[in-house]
């Protein structure tokens, strides 16, 4: 069993300077597996930047539907990093079929894990200007709804205008 530094999540062997050697700077992520039938998150390919997560459960979306789909595992992070879940591509997606079936132990999301900056936030009168303008997110356009569904927002029945990233066909 590896100890790790408490301040760094680091392997307590590892020291607490940065490297710009690979495998030296490899983040120490704490498994559990939840569900011992299924693999532990691994990289399909050297070089992936995200590991594989397999279906839990077996579970059958219709046109239209989402689910939050368990993937037998839970993690721990180092402070300084965020893991975020992408979906794979699938059959829905190339062939456009309507009916999406997750088996459990299919491959079903890549899980990325990334270092990310801790921002400190000064409140200010104004802002300095920018191509953006006032229109803020989304204003500059540069995509269309794909067919047969409507721009996210309220009318799509987001109140806010939000996505969800869940499984969803």
């Amino acid at each position: 069993m590896t100890a790790y530094q408490p301040a760094t999540g680091r392997p307590a062997h590892a020291g607490n300077a940065a490297s710009t050697s690979p495998a030296l700077d490899a983040v120490p992520v704490l498994v559990k597996r939840l569900d011992p039938g299924l693999p532990p998150p691994v990289r399909a390919h050297p070089g992936d930047a995200g590991v594989d997560l397999c279906a839990a459960a077996e579970v059958t979306l219709g046109p239209g539907e989402r689910a939050v789909v368990p993937t037998g595992v839970a993690i721990a992070l180092p402070d300084g990093y965020a893991a975020f879940v992408h979906p794979r591509s699938g059959l829905a997606a190339r062939h456009g079929v309507t009916i999406v079936r997750f088996g459990r132990g299919d491959r079903i999301a890549q899980l990325v894990i990334q270092r990310v900056a801790v921002p400190v936030f000064h409140e200010v009168e104004s802002l300095p200007g920018s191509a953006r303008g006032d229109g803020g997110f989304g204003s500059t356009g540069g995509h269309a709804a794909a067919p047969g569904e409507g721009a996210p927002g309220p009318e799509a029945g987001h109140p806010r205008g939000e996505d969800e990233i869940v499984a969803r066909q």
